[in-house]
């Protein structure tokens, strides 16, 4: 194992928002709990961004930000201190190649440490950067590079930035990363599936009877609008998270826990996926825009009415869609997804529903009979449930759901790591298992691009849905024609 206190970070991005609410104080708590065990003090990470500031501002703006991202209670002033130390701020224009020199004679002093050159910038900066610090010789065989989604607009731009980041970095040096595969609820869905006997036998077309995911959030387009609206749902999170997630639930079982067998199953799962055709597009597919409503109970404003957003923007905010898998194993099991903005509750869920007994033998006499159903929650809790069917107390043979509950927070004390947290110690020690190959990014981008043009030759608007609910009518008759229900319908 690589040791912690021998890597420079080089931060592009750096006094941006993902820096400053999750990468940084993501680190923070990494040096925090490892400084007494790996001698940190050789930590180096190296901020860099247009703005001109110096050392000591930047460090007082990443304080002044960590404070609003980092509990009270877990803002030590001690190992704050301590991990100020380990940053730098140089300003950088990334298109300027003049601009490596400074960076280049920073990093001279210990070339054999490993190097992460995180790209926490929008995808039109990451062939400029590779070019710069290649041509600056600044890329060791040591180095790493984390590309942050949306990876392209579509198959083609995907296809060329990986041929530009590609020409400077090799492709085990390329960390593509999906913030969803670093949370602990998806690290224990594999535990739960590869390192248990209880569920593989279940774990098929025999006794599953559908899988939704959900990600959603209470949240609108948060002073992006001009980025988001050249974007939307599908490509923001349908074409890395929801399909990620699909893979982790639906793979084969790998081989070992090494990067390419993990990934080698994923790939085939994305290349099983049954291709949307345009009647497909238009029967199977929802897509929905909110319009004003209330979270919280407080008024929130309609998408058109969003800071950025131009009139007439028929930019999705929300996607509903059934997939199915053409292999042996999911064969005609539907797998439905869901996400969307300004919904009822912040909720990222994996639902899958077992199919029922074959035979009724004890009569619901309550009304309450439902499916045997495991649910793996993301956000905001993580944890995981089993729906059972149980007795009832008392003399008469009645049937109720019933949850085993395994609640991280009441099971493990203490805090939980972030997933930016573990997927950065994973960047560092060079583990590549939980970040996208080459050729998953390709079949995904195969997979959405039909549902993408079928959108855009579409003159129908995206469905509108109120604010503060589970998005458009369609979405539960999608669900609803195979006479089904989303867990929150039910």
């Amino acid at each position: 194992m690589i040791p912690l206190d021998a890597f420079d970070l080089i931060l592009f991005g750096g006094s941006g928002d993902l820096a400053m609410r999750k990468l940084l104080p993501a680190l923070y708590f990494r040096h925090r709990d490892s400084a007494p065990a790996t001698g940190a003090n050789g930590w180096r990470i190296v901020s860099v961004g247009r703005e001109n500031l110096s050392r000591d501002a930047y460090i007082a703006k990443v304080e002044t930000h960590c404070r609003k991202y980092i509990a009270a209670g877990d803002f030590d002033e001690t190992a704050w201190t301590a991990f100020a130390r380990c940053l730098d701020y140089i300003p950088l224009d990334a298109r300027q190649p003049g601009d490596y020199g400074r960076l280049a004679t920073l990093l001279a002093d210990n070339p054999a440490r490993v190097r992460v050159f995180y790209l926490a910038t929008t995808p039109g900066l990451f062939a400029a950067i590779s070019d710069n610090l290649g041509a600056t010789g600044l890329v060791t065989p040591d180095s790493r590079v984390v590309l942050e989604k949306p990876l392209g607009r579509d198959l083609a731009s995907a296809r060329q930035i990986n041929e530009e980041v590609g020409a400077t970095f090799r492709e085990d040096q390329i960390y593509r990363i999906d913030h969803y595969l670093g949370k602990e609820t998806v690290q224990n869905l594999i535990a739960l599936r590869f390192g248990n006997t209880l569920f593989e036998p279940l774990w098929s077309r025999a006794c599953v009877r559908d899988v939704q995911i959900t990600l959603a959030e209470t949240v609108g387009v948060e002073g992006r609008g001009e980025f988001y609206d050249g974007i939307g749902a599908l490509r923001d999170m349908v074409q890395n998270h929801l399909l990620q997630l699909l893979c982790i639930v639906a793979m084969e079982p790998p081989a070992s826990i090494d990067p390419d067998a993990m990934r080698d199953e994923k790939l085939k799962v994305l290349r099983s996926l049954r291709p949307m055709t345009p009647e497909d597009v238009a029967t199977r597919t929802v897509r929905g825009q909110y319009r004003a409503g209330a979270i919280d109970g407080l008024p929130v404003a309609s998408y058109l009415d969003e800071p950025g957003i131009p009139a007439g923007s028929r930019t999705e905010t929300f996607v509903a869609l059934k997939a199915e898998l053409n292999n042996w194993r999911w064969a005609g099991v539907p797998f439905y997804l869901r996400t969307g903005k300004r919904m009822q509750e912040r909720l990222a869920e994996i639902v899958v529903n077992f199919r029922d007994v074959p035979h009724a033998l004890f009569p619901s006499l309550s009304g309450e009979r439902a499916p045997n159903r495991l649910v793996i929650r993301l956000q905001p809790d993580e944890g995981l449930e089993l729906h059972l069917m149980a007795k009832v107390p008392g003399d008469e043979m009645r049937l109720r759901p019933v949850a085993l509950n395994l609640d991280f927070a009441d099971t493990y004390h203490g805090r939980q790591w972030d997933a930016y947290e573990r997927l950065l110690m994973d960047v560092i020690r060079g583990k590549l298992t939980l970040f996208m190959r080459r050729d998953e990014l390709d079949a995904a981008w195969r997979w959405v691009e039909p549902i993408l043009d079928g959108w855009e030759q579409d003159t129908v608007p995206p469905r509108p849905y109120t604010a503060g609910t589970w998005g458009p009518a369609a979405s539960s008759a999608l669900v609803g024609r195979d006479g089904l229900a989303w867990l929150q319908d039910s």
